[in-house]
């Protein structure tokens, strides 16, 4: 079964965008645009809801360098009960239906895995249900107190997070991944050494 990974950029202190800011708070250096050129899950299908298509449909149409080349490109699967057909980006397809069914069913079907993209309510639903494999954060050095919008982990569950991958890039960003365990609630002491 393919597997579903949830992917965030966010500055140190958890904030998906802020006001003001560039895209990549403006510090993606050469080794962090390589990685995502190269990225080994350029082959999995995208989900996102109604907020993240109309945005980064939005910047794909204005931008006329090869950027968005590669998400232009990804099979996408947008979950909405407010959006219409057809749809004008590339490769995207409208789903009504239940994001965290029709993801049941897309992980049982689906030759290839499956990302997020941004869609922080999407990701909350699909890690609260179960479905998330593998949980990756990309932290940029920035904090955004003042300024920062989107707090990403506001309303989720308890998770455990077991680290499988970590990475720096350009000397300053850091990958984390993580393959997530919901909690029940805060684990007790017994378990922690000194």
């Amino acid at each position: 079964m393919p597997d579903l990974l949830v992917d965030f950029i966010t500055s140190l202190d958890g904030y998906g965008s802020g006001e003001g800011w560039p895209g990549y708070w403006g510090l993606a250096g050469p080794e962090y645009l390589t990685w995502l050129e190269e990225s080994p899950e350029s082959n999995y299908t995208a989900l996102m809801g109604a907020n993240t298509y109309r945005q980064l449909s939005g910047f794909a149409a204005e931008t006329e360098d090869d950027s968005f080349a590669q998400l232009n490109a990804m099979s996408k699967v947008v979950f909405s009960s407010t959006l219409k057909e057809p749809l004008e980006w590339a490769n995207a397809r409208l789903v009504h239906e239940d994001p965290v069914e029709a993801v049941r069913s897309l992980k049982a079907q689906s030759p290839h895995g499956l990302r997020t993209i941004g869609s922080l309510t999407l990701c909350r639903s699909l890690l609260g249900a179960g479905l998330v494999d593998r949980f990756r954060v990309v932290v940029f050095p920035v904090i955004t107190g003042s300024t920062g919008r989107e707090r990403i982990y506001d309303r989720y569950p308890d998770v455990g997070l077991e680290m499988v991958a970590s990475r720096t890039f350009d000397g300053r960003i850091q990958l984390l991944e993580y393959v997530p365990n919901i909690l029940t609630g805060p684990p007790s002491g017994d378990h922690l050494t000194t």
